[in-house]
């Protein structure tokens, strides 16, 4: 099985706070520098769940566009797409004393992938993965429509994540629902703030509505996380998880996330 993953590649900054941050003061903190971004993340668990991954997107060749796409390559993923010379991108996860993360991402160049760049061989695949990222900018969304049109020519089945809350208000809920009505994808994810600021779910697509602790729902059918010892990142458990369903269903995204969220960082633990 090839599966290929839309989107972008980014260096993630993961800082995990030991107290609650104060304005305008200094807290302890242990940090540490990864891969990340949606598409490579998803990428880099199909891989460490034993299928083939490709990665698409566009990349910088810079200090952290590098480091990045050296440590997705390293999972095993195959990465293309065309480079520009600066402007990697970096996302700032900062990680509160019970697991849970919030996100400060600047995408850099990812946006600016254009569909006039996009080789139609690299859509040969069995599954394409989209980033809802993709969606909020130009001329990226041109770039991401394509794909799912050359994918669906191979026979490909197409996943499409909501992302963010922000990006879908950002596009406006009924233009994105619009969008996901004229993409057919065969399957949609989103966690509970993104599954309420476009709506509830849209007719078509298997709904797969991320809950954290809880679990998560496929089309209302309600599957109950998996117990660990501690929590200790959440950040990237919602990629492993999707990961899983496209690889396996709902039991085996069940396990990736759960396997996600008992190290630091949101790609698979090395080796």
């Amino acid at each position: 099985m090839l599966v290929c993953t839309f989107g972008d590649v980014l260096l993630d900054v993961v800082v995990r706070l030991d107290r609650p941050l104060v304005m305008g003061a200094d807290v302890p903190a242990r940090t540490q520098i990864a891969a990340g971004g949606q598409a490579a993340n998803v990428a880099a668990w199909v891989a460490a769940l034993g299928e083939h991954a490709r990665f698409i997107g566009k990349r910088a060749d810079d200090d952290a566009g590098r480091l990045a796409a050296a440590a997705l390559a390293a999972s095993g993923v195959e990465i293309v797409g065309p480079s520009a010379p600066a402007g990697g991108g970096v996302v700032v996860s900062l990680v509160g004393l019970g697991g849970d993360r919030t996100l400060a991402s600047d995408r850099g160049v990812a946006a600016d992938l254009q569909a006039g760049e996009i080789e139609p061989a690299w859509l040969e695949c069995d599954h394409l993965h989209v980033s809802g990222y993709a969606f909020a900018a130009e001329p990226i969304r041109d770039a991401a429509v394509l794909a799912v049109s050359l994918a669906r020519e191979h026979g490909a089945r197409v996943s499409l994540d909501l992302a963010a809350s922000t990006v879908v208000e950002s596009i406006g809920p009924a233009d994105f629902r619009a969008l996901l009505a004229r993409l057919a994808p065969d399957a949609v994810f989103c966690n509970e703030d993104e599954d309420d600021a476009i709506g509830g779910r849209v007719a078509g697509p298997t709904w797969i509505v991320k809950r954290g602790r809880r679990g998560a729902s496929v089309d209302g059918d309600e599957h109950p996380a998996l117990l660990v010892a501690a929590v200790v990142d959440a950040t990237g458990a919602g990629d492993a998880f999707a990961a899983g369903w496209i690889v396996g269903g709902v039991t085996l995204a069940l396990e990736a996330a759960a396997r996600c969220i008992t190290k630091v960082g949101a790609m698979p633990a090395a080796g």
